[in-house]
């Protein structure tokens, strides 16, 4: 048996298997590593610019520069001038700058929402139908525009098919309101419709529930009494609402008549 053993070992190194067999499979198929891999060169070190490249100017928001271009206006004519000059989508579609009517010194300032067709033509604010509704409402306690009472909007350019306005076109133009009343100096407000009156006033309630009393601005204005009351563009779409506004309307008189003063 032994000898048989030594023969066949023999045999095999005659074969060339002069290894001994390992516990473990070897895989023949898998990529071996070279055996002595080459050494990466040492990376250079990347060479920096002479020059560093200048820091990028830093943009204000549209409505910032607005804040800043409406707080230089140091009259009525120079904020005018300052809204013309302020870039927006609205101005490109409009025909003209609706800016104000009325009497500016009269102390009683009365904002809407927007001009619509005929004030973007004719380029004064409450001409139309609706204005010719509030012309009347106001005579009604006595009041006219030429003589009592100065009128705006927020927005000084008419939306595209007199539709609502944005919270990015209210926030554009804001700046230029709040120092629109900063000049006028009024000593009552008049908020018609909602959108001024959620506006000026930060509230969430519609027009149906801030109506029929007096508010205070607030914010940099804080302390002026403003009287939210329905729009006449809706009164003439809901004609049964006027008794409403009538109540409004005797709220004013009284107040401007020193009869009640707003809390």
């Amino acid at each position: 048996m032994r000898e048989e053993l030594l023969a066949a070992l023999r045999l095999q190194l005659d074969w060339g298997a002069d290894e001994a067999l390992e516990l473990a499979p070897i895989d023949r198929f898998a990529a071996r590593p070279p055996a002595n891999p080459p050494v990466a060169a040492p990376r250079a070190e990347l060479a920096r610019p002479a020059i560093q490249p200048a820091a990028l100017p830093l943009v204000a928001p549209p409505a910032a520069a607005a804040g800043a271009r409406a707080a230089e206006a140091q009259d009525l004519a120079a904020l005018r001038a300052a809204i013309a000059e302020t870039d927006s989508p609205l101005r490109d579609t409009a025909t003209n700058l609706v800016f104000a009517d009325g009497v500016a010194e009269s102390g009683l300032m009365m904002i809407g929402e927007a001009p619509g067709a005929d004030e973007d033509r004719l380029g004064r604010p409450f001409v139309g139908l609706s204005g010719q509704l509030l012309d009347r409402m106001m005579a009604s306690i006595g009041l006219d525009r030429s003589r009592n009472f100065y009128l705006t909007n927020i927005l000084p350019w008419r939306p595209p098919g007199n539709r609502t306005p944005t919270d990015g076109e209210i926030a554009l133009f804001l700046p230029f309101l709040l120092r629109h009343i900063e000049l006028v100096q009024p000593r009552h407000l008049v908020l018609l419709g909602g959108t001024p009156a959620k506006t000026l006033l930060r509230a969430k309630e519609g027009i149906t529930r801030l109506r029929g009393r007096w508010h205070r601005l607030p914010g940099e204005a804080g302390g002026l009494p403003a009287l939210p009351t329905l729009h006449p563009a809706y009164l003439l779409r809901s004609p049964a609402a006027k008794r409403e506004a009538w109540m409004d309307l005797v709220l004013l008189r009284r107040t401007l008549d020193g009869e009640f003063t707003p809390p």
